[in-house]
């Protein structure tokens, strides 16, 4: 396959997933969330996930913004589902390398579909739109670990 059909296909990837996000609405039993706002573009995003035994059992978010940052948290929580704590966040650092501009991240099939956002990086102004998902998934991760460390500090981390 040549670079135009794979690069129409990402395309499409993205605009499936802005179409009918993966993963949008509430959660019952959430055990962080995180909203971030990227103030340039107006996107923002609410995540919120359920941790259990170390894993994520489930993720959802809400918000709005442009095709960029709606397909890429529906990539990231279909992905993440499952996942243990510390996966989720390797997922995340190699998914920040792809976007900038590491050829071997763009590469790891442990990304799934969230390979179809590489070209993205070649568009800097556009970067922050695809990282704000994994902004949001840093800061719960973090919420999450300060309360499961408890008073003394102690506990599990991710």
């Amino acid at each position: 396959m040549h670079q135009p059909e794979l690069s129409s296909l990402y395309q499409e990837l993205i605009l499936e997933h802005y179409r009918r996000p993966r993963n949008k609405g509430d959660l019952p039993g959430v055990t962080a969330e995180a909203h971030v706002h990227n103030p340039v573009c107006g996107d923002e995003i609410h995540l919120r996930i359920r941790v259990e035994d170390g894993r994520i059992t489930a993720a959802r978010f809400t918000g709005n913004g442009c095709a960029i940052s709606q397909a890429s948290i529906s990539m990231m929580t279909t992905l993440l589902e499952g996942c243990a704590l510390q996966e989720a966040g390797d997922i995340a650092a190699r998914f920040v390398e792809m976007m900038h501009g590491d050829e071997e991240a763009g590469a790891d099939q442990a990304l799934g579909d969230l390979r179809a956002l590489r070209g993205v990086s070649r568009f800097p102004v556009r970067i922050k739109c695809a990282l704000l998902g994994f902004d949001a998934l840093r800061s719960a991760l973090d919420s999450s670990a300060r309360e499961n460390a408890g008073p003394g500090g102690e506990g599990s981390s991710p």
